[in-house]
């Protein structure tokens, strides 16, 4: 008689009871040593308090603004549950005021070799590129009243903007200074002059075809800028606004009226709004535009309102920009 534990027919001949035999006990082999294998692993990972893990830290956004030396990236990790704070801090202190007599000749010396960049511009070969120079060009907001009234209001000696893209807004504050008895008024305007993907499709009529990958938005902006006669006072930064602030605080070079006018997300919107605040001068007001748009408290003005909590300013909207109470003087 067969045994009760074999789940076999009496039928069956010995070789295939043999076999069933060895095949069951193998199967149960494999889910013993599985079984094993898998409380072996699961003792060997490290416990986290999940409640500390995803719960908000609400001591970050001060914490940012700290010089104190963050704690190692582990040990920080382990003990709070949040970024390390490192993460989130950005260069408070930059180098000495240099005189605004010295900042074009530091500019031109670190940015284009020794060379002025309007000089010999624009060769047959690009102005055969680019578009004639446009009295008014292309800009988004770049005659607004606010531009007037802080100019007027702070009265600037360096004024620095962050996305230039065809010059609209630089060269109507060079006007506005103008008006105003400030015809020695530094404008620096940073900005990559590359675009962004697919720009062309909006703006054809107003910007020149790219050559072997290159915009030519840096030619056009020199272009509308000399054609003005404001070589002299309105300076191009070519770089990313990152690059480029960070290198001005290493230079000491302070603005005293700053637009922060570049990406429109929050997260390059901080960035900027952290970086410029760094080469404000005292008494100085940052400003910025895109205060009201679709992404609302997503971009732009979830990036402004967070700031001036946590620098304790005030944010006053003027149009379609948004403008900071000043910085106070230390």
């Amino acid at each position: 008689m067969k045994p009760a534990w074999l789940p076999f027919p009496q039928s069956a001949t010995s070789a295939e009871f043999k076999l069933r035999l060895h095949l069951s006990r193998a199967a149960i082999f494999l889910c013993l040593f599985s079984a094993g294998y898998m409380i072996g692993y699961l003792s060997s990972v490290p416990q986290f308090n999940l409640q500390n893990q995803f719960q908000p830290n609400c001591t970050a956004i001060t914490v940012a603004n700290s010089d104190t030396n963050p704690l190692p990236i582990k040990d920080h990790e382990l003990q709070t549950g949040s970024p390390p704070h490192d993460l989130l801090q950005f260069k408070k202190r930059c180098g000495k005021p240099i005189p605004k007599s010295e900042i074009l000749n530091t500019l031109i010396a670190n940015m284009f070799e020794g060379i002025e960049p309007y000089e010999g511009f624009p060769s047959a070969e690009v102005e055969s590129l680019i578009h004639k120079p446009a009295d008014h060009p292309r800009g988004w907001g770049s005659t607004g009243a606010v531009f007037r009234d802080l100019i007027e209001s702070v009265r600037p000696g360096v004024i620095i903007e962050l996305g230039s893209f065809l010059g609209a807004s630089a060269l109507h504050m060079a006007g506005v200074t103008h008006n105003l008895s400030l015809s020695s008024t530094l404008i620096l305007s940073v900005d990559d002059f590359r675009g962004w993907p697919n720009f062309r499709l909006r703006f054809r009529r107003d910007v020149p075809q790219n050559r072997h990958a290159d915009a030519l938005l840096l030619q056009q902006f020199m272009a509308n800028v000399k054609a003005a006669g404001e070589s002299q006072r309105i300076i191009p930064v070519p770089f990313s606004t990152g690059s480029a602030l960070i290198a001005l605080c290493e230079w000491g070079i302070y603005g005293d009226l700053i637009e922060v006018d570049a990406g429109h997300d929050f997260h390059s919107a901080w960035a900027d709004i952290n970086r410029a605040y760094a080469i404000l001068r005292p008494g100085g007001v940052l400003f910025g535009h895109d205060y009201f748009t679709v992404a609302d408290n997503r971009g732009v003005r979830r990036a402004v309102t967070l700031f001036a909590k946590v620098k304790g300013l005030t944010v006053r909207p003027h149009g379609q920009h948004w403008v900071l109470s000043p910085k106070p003087r230390e």
